[in-house]
């Protein structure tokens, strides 16, 4: 019996993924009164601009549109390097994780973040994200993570086990035919790469997901220095 090839890596004839290829699963929607929350550092518009151009460079097109055999591009407008996740979280906790965040961030001064350089986890023979890397900056990162740590623990969310690595993530290609030669190419481009931008506050953002790619929603910050609040009282 022959079998078709369908949209997404899905043999139509027998319903299973094509082999090496994993098909893209939609997150299951969060319980009512919940938030899918996690904490990050915003990237500088002028560097979100330069992550684009690489990004469709690599894409060898358009990444707004999300096309088969197209990595799943992060939106460029919501860039960030990942401080902790927090998961689906009830909504009455947002205001003491606020006020956790504004903890951490209290006497920490701003300080310079460096992009540079590319790669794939977990290898890049089957990679699953592309990412680029943390150049400068990595050690006040890792220190804001470890400033965390405490004010969240009371709150409901322990360390997590693993070592930290920060990174800032481009996409995702579970299920992309050739994204070993994505992989391989942005490794290469981001090479000689270097963009940086000063680091001035944290951010609680809520994944908002829907019809494309994933969009973040700033829910509240807390300025390195101890100046902090809720986004709509600035």
């Amino acid at each position: 019996m022959t079998s078709e090839r369908g949209v997404g890596g899905i043999d139509r004839g027998t319903g299973l993924p094509e082999r090496g290829r994993r098909p893209f699963v939609r997150p299951v929607d969060d319980p009512p009164g919940t938030s899918r929350l996690f904490v990050a550092l915003p990237v500088a518009e002028s560097v979100r601009t330069a992550l684009g151009d690489l990004m469709s460079t690599v894409a060898g097109g358009s990444i707004e549109v999300r096309s088969f055999g197209q990595p799943r591009w992060v939106r460029v407008d919501g860039l960030h390097v990942t401080l902790r996740f927090l998961g689906a979280t009830p909504d009455e906790k947002l205001g003491v994780l606020g006020e956790a965040l504004a903890a951490a961030a209290s006497g920490v001064e701003p300080f310079s973040v460096t992009l540079s350089g590319a790669g794939s986890f977990p290898n890049p023979s089957h990679p699953r994200v592309l990412w680029i890397g943390i150049a400068q900056g990595e050690e006040p990162i890792a220190a804001l993570v470890r400033r965390l740590d405490p004010e969240l623990l009371p709150l409901g969310w322990p360390p997590e086990n693993r070592p930290f690595s920060p990174h800032l993530t481009l996409a995702r290609t579970d299920g992309v035919p050739g994204a070993a030669e994505r992989a391989r190419h942005l490794v290469e481009l981001a090479r000689d790469i270097e963009l940086s931008w000063s680091v001035d506050r944290i951010v609680l953002y809520k994944s908002v997901i829907g019809r494309g790619p994933t969009r973040y929603e700033a829910l509240s910050e807390a300025m390195l220095a101890g100046l902090h609040g809720p986004l709509d009282s600035r």
